[in-house]
């Protein structure tokens, strides 16, 4: 069968292939096979055994050798785009190949654990002409969206004061679930690295402002089983002299809370409650509540709050979130592919909250502000 599978496409699809059989996976499968811009024709995977059941489940191409699978996408007419979902440290060396090959790229967040990787796939992407995204699903929350629309829109005046703060949950067995789990030189770092980046995304995003220095700790606070932090703190300044402030943990049992408020010039404040509890583990907790506006004083709209909520989790009821939100970000990256627009979430987004936490690690260690400068 896969033999002789045809790779042929419409004009109005893109020929699609994922990397990384894993948890996260299984999620961006889902999207790509149902999607109609997408002709989801191959997966690819170090063990035979996960790619194998993949290409059955799904009915595509099973490969281990992610240069042959690239070579077979670039062997039809039309453009071709793999979506990158293996662990993060192995996200920079798989791009650069997909994109030297000239296929479009969509990495899983974190775009990767370092400036330096981040900045070879930015520089491989633009030699080669292919789009580059980076998954921060969580833009296309409708809260989040409604935060931004007002933003711009100048309701809360300039952004002045941008807040992150995440109090969450991690066990051993999670830790233990996957080798490179927890360790410096296989995750490359803890909460900053594998929790934070949506959120840090998100803060970077709304504030709509470059963060120009900033000053962190970070520390261990109650799980000896690991090597990288659980928990990070850091206060931020942004060019237009706003500040910021961040403080994520996965040291509260079973988890509290993840919100990003946005406080304007005008006194009016604007808030999203992301996750409740402790933040969802993609391919094995569901979303179990709906992310919600927990501030709203946007002068005449107080009273919005409530009306807000209740709609939203109306939506919530009606949908998968562990899967929706996915879609419509691999739904908008496919479009601009086919319309030759650069996608909502662009790889020079990634590097900014991988500058964000490469800067607090920096902090810590150097025991100084750190100033951050646009690539």
């Amino acid at each position: 069968f896969h033999e002789y599978q045809d790779w042929s496409m419409t004009m109005n699809r893109v020929r699609t292939a994922l990397v990384g059989c894993g948890k996260v996976g299984r999620i961006q499968a889902k999207a790509l096979a149902s999607l109609a811009e997408s002709d989801f024709v191959a997966v690819c995977d170090a063990g035979s055994d996960r790619a194998e059941a993949f290409a059955t489940d799904y009915g595509v191409e099973p490969f281990t050798d992610l240069d042959a699978m690239l070579a077979r996408l670039k062997t039809g007419d039309g453009p071709s785009a793999v979506f990158l979902c293996t662990p993060h440290p192995l996200h920079a060396p798989a791009a650069i190949r997909a994109a030297e090959a000239g296929v479009h790229v969509l990495v899983e967040k974190p775009m990767a654990p370092s400036l330096a990787e981040c900045d070879s796939l930015i520089a491989s992407a633009r030699a080669s002409g292919v789009h580059l995204g980076v998954i921060s699903q969580r833009r296309w929350y409708e809260p989040v969206r409604r935060m931004k629309t007002a933003i711009e829109a100048g309701k809360i005046g300039r952004p002045i004061l941008g807040t992150f703060t995440m109090f969450s949950w991690r066990d051993e067995a999670y830790y233990r679930s996957d080798p490179w789990r927890g360790r410096w030189d296989t995750e490359g770092g803890g909460v900053l690295v594998n929790q934070s980046p949506h959120m840090l995304d998100l803060l970077i995003w709304l504030m709509d402002d470059p963060i120009v220095e900033v000053s962190g700790y970070w520390a261990n606070l109650n799980h000896p089983y690991i090597e990288v932090e659980d928990t990070a703190v850091a206060i931020l300044r942004f060019k237009s002299g706003g500040l910021g402030s961040i403080v994520t943990s996965l040291s509260q049992k079973p988890g509290i809370a993840t919100k990003v408020h946005i406080h304007g010039s005008n006194g009016a404040s604007v808030g999203v409650e992301t996750d409740r509890g402790a933040t969802f583990i993609a391919g094995v907790t569901p979303i179990a509540e709906p992310p919600l506006n927990d501030l709203w004083t946007i002068p005449g709209e107080e009273s919005k709050l409530g009306e807000f909520q209740i709609e939203d989790r109306e939506r919530f009821a009606s949908l998968d979130a562990t899967t929706h939100y996915h879609s419509l970000q691999i739904e908008d990256f496919l479009r601009a592919i086919l319309e030759n627009r650069p996608p909502l979430v662009t790889g020079d987004d990634g590097r900014r909250a991988v500058a964000l936490f490469d800067a607090i690690y920096r902090s810590n260690r150097e025991r100084r502000p750190i100033a951050i400068e646009e690539a």
